[in-house]
């Protein structure tokens, strides 16, 4: 059926062939003639050439669709046709610049942003204001050396300076406080907006728009994009401004100061600013590869995690890894580059620094002695060039981030601006005062606009007459659902009308269309709410919308009563108010589906569609819900769509369409007189009315006792209306109070599972055991990070002699030049050794992490496929979860790494080697200077620090509401059919706004704190400067001792603080290590790594469940299996068969070991199967699932999947294919076995999917065939093709298959009937038929009789 809902599949049923209809159907009937007879239905297999025919009549329909032509896909259209599918899917091209980000800023949103940018602007130029008053005191002191002035006036020189400090000092807090809040505050505000006109916009699209976006990337937009709006016009733009400030101010203090040596130091910034652009581009560049090598490994991930049973009943771990780890190797090598680019670019930039002193003093030499400068002046221009400079360079990552953002917000607003052709929000078109309810099509052509190579319906008259129900069949693909979708006005068609009582509804409102419009699907959406709140929903544009609450509860009360769901409802603890659970996944498929209808019927509806509203449930719920839609259809036009031709018999008119068109329209009995079509439907999902003795036996019975038998029998078809799951709810709820089960004692005695706690140095440990191997780089690095901290001590002692040569007085000028060309030297050797340094110990690192990271990825994720399917079904190991753990989590790991590890070398070995070198000078002020050190590093760190907490903060902030909206744009449909889109907008709304409360006073906090590291440094600065001063003024210290001390330590530790700008980059590594550690130190109860039990190199093919008591972990309240016995022999066909929920399935996962049961064992050949080594078992095993799982790759390495040898030959393959009756198929193929199935196996239907799966199955050689189900999600057709192939693959095996679909079993050797957990009775077919019991009862319920 996915054929009709997912546009993206290829349909079964959509034949390219071009024959006429009566030859199709002559086609089809020449493969049903054979099947007549009730008794010929095992003949089936027998008159393998006319399955032949329906085989290759099948398989011609896959539809190839040409991935790499850029052509338009459109070009075979008419041009009305192409223009009409190009509306429902255009995306209008914006041309964003970076202001256009703030289209949605209030006044007061840009009043708070001017007032901000202009206190950043005075904050930025503080930074440079210092160098003057540095200059002056330097000159100062410079004057009272040269005895030029005298100590008293070198103390109020002094005194002034340093209030002057003080003042920039207290300036910089409250400006950088403003600008900071300011900004954070209006980016928030405006990224809010831009987050609710999205959702609004998403809400309003069209349907088409939704085909050709995936879920994922809504959910993307919404979480990731609207993050890096946010981080583009939030505290970045002050730091911006600050920057590009501090960078004006600079020069120009310099061009006063003296513009010729300015000029000259210009060169630097030309140098910084090359190395730093050219630097980034490379490392955005492979940064770019890197992570789409990685996106493209994500992509195997996914397909893993969500088929994880798949994997495991397989083995298929090791061979998984191996293709994840083969992208992971492409993403290593672009990742080396980009770090290998960053060592470069900090090598140079450290290099240009050293360099710039170096200029700077033999320039300025020049310059003092031919009088066109002084000291003071040399001083300022040279830290005011360098600040300018590396201010420059910040620049640089803020406008990475404003050009993400501008980026990001392109897909954004492409949205909100684009015109939705089916618009919900709009209030044209008319509305009809009164709805008969009659629906007419007339001439309908329709293409899905994702897949335009397909006519889904050709040229389609039909009319649905008010108040009558109207039932529509066919096989997969045959256009049943699209006609739903039409009526819901989902999509527009290409061509014709549709007339709602002679009305063309493309005229009348879409809003109000939808809402006299109920829908109820084939996989009912719930919303994670209460009952009551879900069927609310459905009052959603009625006049009951604003009703009181009493008025609301009688409505809803009343459906739910209708909708057979009041009853179980009412049994539930909280009733109304329970909470059904995201997606609704607290409730079982036939309550789901209950709770649905009643929000269907609650307004009253004029028009009823139901899309397959019971092909998920099995027979007994389904009796259940088909009872309530039978309620709910009475008095409206009901559009109903089936599978299962029983649940129609008793519609008003049944149409069945092949290929888009309308082949036979009438009753139930005038079309099984026509003998046509519906008939040959019908006989294929018959089960055959024995006529074996028993029948004959039953005849002789006297009228009386037939009587009674007609009796019993209708009343048991009535009694059906009680679903079994609703009479055990209750009980399930309050069991509390009576005696314990086995499996309730065996839970008591489980130890929970605890989040162990790590230390820092495990972690350490774990970090570092990835790197075992790169020794000698690791030892490398640390050896040139040592080199490399040693720069600036060194430079310090070279700063304070070039001063003192600097200061002699004009009668040494001669020596003055001599000393300066000295000392500029040594600043060359300096900047060479630094760059050796640096470049050296960044490649050596840049090796080790992306080695580290590349190695903790590949563990990891066979770790993930270690675990047992328990630790799966937890709601946190979802499969997205999983899936960004390892894409994001792992890679904050290289953040303990080496890296980081000789960052903090580098910190040490500078400030060890400045303190020491200072105090061995002169120990005074270098105590007063080391006092500071704290406030500086301290500063440094908070500063980080705040700005990490702060991301973080709004991350969490946002996720609960993203979650809700990806909630409601993953259901859009239901949310559209429900005209929802304004309800789950404001719910979005006020949740953002109580987020904005919140983080408002959480920035207020936090900017405190990193204003103040901002500004203490500036007072650490004038502390030093005055008592240094003091001890120059009373002649202990001279000139060259105090700029020694002062700049080691003030400068060193300056340095230092920068440094940690890694603090968050540490945080995120230490918490991504526990996680990784808690992941590689869970040892999964049922473990594959395990060399443990009894090997296991034969095998019969006995299973033997004995009292077995089972509960899922995830809901241990809920018993599943309670005291099961069953036994299998070899060889055996054995089908398990009974109600939704009653543990069939579960049976099949203890079998192949996915859990432990609670009490009990499974038995195979008599060895109790936890004893037995889990893959020795698991190879005797095949499992085939209801949903085949296919991975990205080609037919046969997916077959090949399946194998338990590595030495598969071709013919073992060609063998299982043809057992699997896909090998013609494969053949017909244009590259045969290596064609692409696409991820997730895409590019096929359902029914070769299956048939590839069963093949992978085969190859085994299985002991064992486990079927779940594995025919249920097909259309008559291709389950006939499929079951044959399983009834081949059964042969020689011992095979256990769980059906919904009896007919598919009646052959079976033993038939167990499940009921809540316990075998209620077993036989073959006709033994069951004849008890009489539950199983003939299941018959009765599926059985298509004639309406007598």
């Amino acid at each position: 059926m996915a054929a009709d809902t997912d546009p993206e599949k290829p349909a079964l049923g959509q034949a390219a062939s071009t024959n006429n209809q009566s030859e199709q159907i002559s086609a089809a009937d020449a493969t049903h003639q054979a099947i007549i007879g009730d008794e010929k239905v095992s003949a089936i297999s027998k008159s393998s050439s006319s399955s032949q025919d329906g085989l290759d009549k099948l398989d011609s329909c896959i539809v190839h669709v040409n991935e790499d032509s850029k052509e338009d896909p459109l070009r075979h259209l008419p041009p009305e046709e192409a223009e009409i599918i190009r509306k429902q899917i255009d995306m209008p091209k914006v041309d964003l610049n970076y202001f256009s980000l703030f289209r949605f800023a209030s006044k007061n949103d840009i009043t708070i942003m001017v007032v901000s940018a202009i206190m950043a602007v005075i904050g930025g130029a503080a930074m440079p204001l210092m160098t003057i008053i540095f200059g002056q005191l330097a000159g100062t002191f410079q004057d009272f050396a040269l005895g030029d002035i005298t100590g008293d006036k070198l103390q109020s020189e002094l005194n002034k300076n340093t209030l002057y400090f003080v003042y920039l000092g207290i300036g910089e807090f409250v400006t950088v406080y403003i600008s900071t809040v300011g900004f954070i505050y209006a980016g928030e505000h405006v990224s809010q907006k831009i987050r609710k006109e999205y959702l609004r916009a998403i809400l309003r699209q069209n349907i088409a728009f939704f085909d050709k976006l995936g879920a994922g990337e809504i959910t993307t937009r919404i979480t990731a994009d609207t993050n890096q709006v946010q981080d583009g016009i939030s505290e970045k733009i002050s730091l911006t401004l600050a920057a590009l400030s501090t960078f004006f101010t600079a020069f120009i203090i310099g061009f006063i100061k003296s513009w010729k040596l300015t000029f000259i130091l210009l060169s630097t910034v030309v140098a910084i600013t090359l190395i730093m652009g050219g630097g980034s581009t490379f490392i955005i560049k492979y940064n770019k590869q890197s992570i789409n090598s990685y996106a493209e490994g994500g992509t195997v991930v996914e397909e893993v995690i969500s088929s994880i049973r798949n994997t495991t009943a397989f083995n298929t771990q090791d061979k998984l890894a191996k293709q994840y780890d083969s992208h992971l190797q492409v993403a290593e090598k672009w990742g080396l580059k980009q770090k290998t680019a960053l060592a470069f670019m900090l090598g140079f930039m450290m290099c240009v620094v050293y360099l710039n002193y170096g200029l700077a003093f033999w320039q300025g030499s020049r310059f003092l002695v031919s009088g066109d400068t002084t000291l003071s002046a040399i001083l300022t221009v040279l830290l005011a060039v360098l600040i300018g400079a590396f201010s420059l360079g910040n620049v640089a990552p803020n406008t990475q981030a404003f050009t993400t953002s501008v980026a990001a917000a392109a897909k954004i607003f492409s949205t909100i601006d684009r015109v939705s052709p089916l618009n919900p929000e709009t209030d044209e078109g008319e509305k009809l005062k009164h709805v008969e309810g009659t629906i007419e099509l007339r001439n309908i052509k329709h293409i899905y606009p994702s897949r335009p190579e397909v006519l889904v319906i050709r040229d389609m008259n039909l009319i649905i007459p008010a108040g009558k129900v109207t039932a529509l069949v066919g096989a997969s693909g045959s256009g049943k659902s699209t006609i739903i979708g039409l009526v819901e006005r989902f999509y527009d068609p290409v061509a014709g009308n549709i007339y709602l009582d002679g009305h063309d509804i493309s005229q009348l409102n879409l809003k109000w269309l939808r809402e006299n419009i109920s829908l109820v699907s084939q996989e009912p959406v719930l919303f994670g709410t209460t009952i009551f709140k879900n069927v609310c929903h459905g009052l959603i544009g009625t006049e009951w919308e604003n009703a009181s609450e009493e008025e609301k509860r009688e409505l809803v009360t009343n459906a739910c009563i209708m909708s057979n769901a009041d009853t179980f409802i009412r049994s539930l603890p909280e009733g109304y108010e329970t909470n059904v659970g995201e997606r609704g996944f607290l409730m079982s498929g036939g309550q789901k589906q209950r709770i649905a209808i009643a929000r269907a019927i609650v307004s009253d509806p004029k028009i009823l569609l139901l899309d397959e509203a019971t092909s998920a449930l099995d027979t007994r719920s389904e009796g259940v819900v088909q009872a309530a839609l039978d309620k709910a259809s009475m008095g409206r036009t009901t559009i109903v769509i089936a599978h299962r031709l029983s649940t129609i018999k008793t519609a008003d008119n049944i149409v069945v369409m092949s290929n888009g068109t309308i082949v036979e329209s009438g009753t139930h009995d005038e079309l099984l007189e026509k003998r046509s079509a519906y008939y040959n439907l019908v006989e294929a999902q018959r089960i055959s009315t024995e006529k074996s003795a028993e029948a004959d036996d039953i005849s002789q019975i006297d009228d009386d006792e037939k009587l009674k038998l007609t009796l019993s029998r209708s009343r048991t078809k009535n009694a059906s209306a009680v679903d079994p799951e609703d009479a055990n709810i209750a009980d399930k709820l309050n069991r509390t109070t009576t005696t314990k089960s086995k499996s309730h004692i065996a839970l008591d005695n489980r130890a929970p599972e605890t989040k162990p706690e790590y230390g820092l140095w495990e972690l350490i440990k774990l970090t570092a055991s990835f790197n075992t191997s790169e020794k000698l780089q690791m030892f490398i690095g640390l050896f040139f990070c040592i080199i490399a901290g040693g720069g600036y001590p060194t430079q310090a002692v070279f700063f304070s002699k070039s001063i003192v040569a600097l200061s002699r007085p004009p009668s040494e000028y001669g020596k003055l030049r001599k000393d300066a060309n000295f000392w500029s030297s040594m600043y060359l050797m300096l900047a060479i050794v630094q760059l050796i340094a640096y470049l050296s110990q960044g490649l050596a690192f840049a090796y080790c992490s992306e080695r580290l990271v590349h190695r903790a990825r590949d563990r990891a994720f066979r770790t993930i496929m270690r675990q047992d399917i328990a630790y799966f079904d937890r709601e946190e190991n979802s499969t997205g979860a999983l899936t960004s753990f390892l894409s994001t989590e792992v890679t904050h790991l290289s953040g303990m790494s080496g890296v980081t590890l000789g960052t903090l070398l580098i910190v040490t070995t500078t400030l060890v080697a400045a303190i020491s070198v200072s105090c061995a000078i002169g120990w005074k002020l270098a105590l007063v200077c080391t006092a500071c050190i704290p406030i500086l590093l301290g500063c440094g760190f908070f500063r980080f620090w705040m700005l990490a907490k702060f991301q973080r903060r709004s991350k969490e902030a946002y996720q609960k509401s993203a979650s809700y909206a990806c909630e409601a744009t993953a259901a859009i449909r239901t949310v559209a059919s429900l005209t929802r889109e304004n309800d789950v907008w404001s719910h979005y709304h006020s949740e953002l706004r109580d987020q904005t409360k919140k983080s408002l006073v959480s920035v207020l906090k936090s900017s405190t704190l990193y204003a103040g590291s901002q500004s203490l440094t500036l007072l650490c600065i004038a502390l030093g400067f005055w008592y240094g001063g003091t001890l120059i003024k009373t002649g202990e210290y001279n000139m060259q001792e105090f700029f020694l001390v002062f700049a080691s330590i003030m400068f060193g530790s300056q340095s230092a603080g920068t440094i940690f700008s890694f603090a968050p980059d540490m945080g995120k590594a230490k918490h991504a290590a526990s996680e990784l550690k808690a992941l590689f130190d869970r040892e999964p109860e049922i473990d594959t790594w395990s060399k443990d039990g009894a090997p296991v190199p034969e095998m019969e093919g006995t299973i033997e469940l004995r009292d077995v008591h089972f509960r899922y972990p995830t809901r241990p309240e809920q018993p599943v299996l309670r005291g099961l016995d069953l036994v299998v022999k070899p060889g055996q066909y054995v089908a398990l068969v009974g109600p939704s929920g009653c543990g069939k399935s579960t049976t099949i996962s203890l079998i192949e070991r996915f859990y432990n049961p609670l009490a009990g064992g499974v038995y195979v050949d008599g060895r109790e199967i936890s004893t037995l080594n889990i893959n020795q078992y698991r190879n005797h095993l095949a499992l085939v699932s209801q949903e085949p799982t296919l991975y990205q790759g080609t037919i046969r390495e997916n077959i090949l999947l399946g194998g338990a040898r590595d030495d598969i030959t071709d013919d073992e393959i060609v063998a299982a294919c043809k057992s699997a009756n896909i090998y013609d198929f494969i053949q017909s193929l244009p590259e045969g076995f290596q064609t692409l199935c696409g991820s997730k196996g895409t590019l096929l239907s359902g029914g070769q999917k299956q048939r590839i799966a069963i093949a992978r199955a085969l190859i085994r050689n299985p002991k064992i065939l486990l079927l779940d189900e594995a025919t249920s999600a097909l259309d008559s057709e291709s389950e006939k093709v499929v079951q044959q192939a399983l009834d081949t693959a059964a042969k020689g095996r011992t095979t256990v298959s769980v059906a919904h679909r009896l007919s598919t079993i009646k052959n079976a050797d033993c038939i167990y009937v499940f009921d809540n957990g316990r075998i209620a009775e077993s036989g073959n077919h006709s033994e069951l038929m004849a008890k009489r019991g539950k199983y003939y009862e299941l018959v009765n319920l599926q059985s298509l009789g004639k309406n007598n």
